[in-house]
């Protein structure tokens, strides 16, 4: 019997990725469970595991090639061909065969009503791939269950739009607004300028995107184009920080991890973001409503040579320095390996990225979408300080904290990141008023 072995669900939200490296080739035999291939989606590398056994006849898919789940990836010759032979000459089967052309002609009458959401603008067809969409377009054709594969567009780029959805989810025709579409297809408009490149007597050498290279540009493009974006800045006393992570460093260290500046911040956080809960947000725009969230989930950026991946630790808020510490780095060795799963991507409440061990004293971070604010962090230096009535050398690090001006004004920003402040200059705070 040959059996089909499709891509199965890649996780929350990932609709597509590439097929970066096929562990096996035609005439292998394969095992249920076995890891036949890589997926590179916009921030992992997962392998897959076969859900069939058998013999490999067939790849039907590429290494490079994009793949979304559902489509087959090769076919398996399995054991069980001899008991579908056997079953072949039972008397059922033969009239079943014959039986089901009959109905086929009859469905096809009453199925034609089915057809109008399809039909809605000339040349909209569904469009398999990745489906371009704003962030609060996605999440609305979550909410209502739409397949935004399945939902035709008049946009000729094929980015859907809020009107397709909500027609398409009543079941009725998707309305042909140009302005609305007009006004989605805008982010992509900077595309072409790469169009004409100048003469150069050096030569140059062309590199095509990775599959995280792209997916990372593409998300980046439409949070900085659909987010209005404001960054405030502040500096923090870590002096005392400082000693205390020389303390108890070895202590930290003992338990498989390592004690440092952005442990303290991360311990720090939950506590801010319950106290400031629009910083632990989500805006849904389709909605008119901002989604309060009540888990505390810090995505930590981790640089990498495949590019900037976002591992996120969970739960953050019922945690220890030490368990958040040493998850950490159990994180950021996986994202350096490639080795990080889906899961560990997904689920962020609040991004922070640190930038101290390369240098620099501020930045513009890009709110990672759908959340609604970013901590930044630079180096931290030796500055003199007024205290006492003299200059005295204290550690000071300096934060860069963007958030979404359509929740969260300037005041807010300044509050939370005083808060913040405050927290890690007297650490004390916590077991006050926590």
């Amino acid at each position: 019997m040959i059996k089909e072995f499709k891509l199965p669900e890649l996780g929350e939200n990932v609709a597509s990725g590439t097929l970066g490296k096929l562990l096996v080739k035609v005439g292998d035999v394969v095992a249920e469970g076995q890891n036949v291939l890589e997926i590179e989606t916009d921030k992992a590398v997962a392998e897959i595991p076969s859900g069939v056994s058998g013999k490999i006849t067939e790849i039907r898919v590429k290494e490079g090639a994009a793949i979304r789940p559902g489509e087959v990836v090769f076919l398996v010759e399995t054991a069980a061909a001899p008991t579908a032979a056997a079953q072949a000459p039972e008397p059922a089967a033969a009239p079943a065969a014959v039986e089901a052309p009959k109905p086929a002609a009859p469905t096809a009458a009453p199925a034609q009503p089915a057809p109008p959401p399809a039909q809605p603008v000339a040349g909209a067809v569904p469009r398999p791939g990745l489906v371009r969409a704003a962030p609060s377009v996605r999440a609305k054709a979550r909410e209502l269950g739409v397949d935004l594969n399945e939902v035709p567009t008049a946009d000729p780029s094929g980015r859907v739009t809020l009107q397709e959805v909500l027609a398409f989810a009543r079941g009725g025709a998707a309305p042909a607004a140009a302005a609305p579409a007009a006004e989605e297809e805008a982010p992509a408009k900077p595309a072409p300028a790469a169009a004409s490149a100048p003469a150069v007597s050096g030569g140059t050498t062309v590199e095509p995107f990775s599959a995280i290279r792209r997916k990372t540009a593409e998300h980046m493009t439409e949070c900085w184009t659909t987010i209005p974006h404001v960054t405030h800045f502040d500096k923090a006393d870590v002096t005392g920080l400082e000693e205390l992570r020389k303390k108890y460093g070895k202590r930290v260290e003992a338990a498989g991890g390592r004690l440092t500046i952005t442990s303290f911040v991360l311990k720090a956080l939950p506590e801010v973001l319950k106290r400031f809960p629009k910083f632990n947000a989500s805006l849904d725009m389709a909605g008119q409503q901002a989604v309060y969230k009540h888990f505390y989930n810090i995505g930590v950026a981790v640089d990498t040579p495949n590019g900037l991946l976002v591992p996120v630790i969970k739960d953050a808020d019922r945690k220890s320095i030490v368990e958040m510490s040493v998850e950490l780095g159990e994180l950021a060795a996986k994202a350096r390996e490639r080795k990080l799963a889906l899961e560990n991507m997904q689920g962020g409440t609040f991004t922070v990225t640190n930038l101290g061990g390369l240098g620099g004293h501020a930045f513009t971070p890009i709110i990672n979408a759908p959340e609604t604010a970013i901590l930044g962090m630079s180096r931290a230096v030796m500055e003199p300080v007024w205290a006492g009535g003299q200059f005295v050398p204290r550690l000071m690090l300096p934060f860069s904290l963007s958030y979404d001006h359509r929740l969260i004004d300037g005041a807010d920003a300044a509050r939370f990141l005083r808060r913040l402040i405050e927290v890690l200059e007297q650490p004390w705070v916590l077991f006050l008023e926590a």
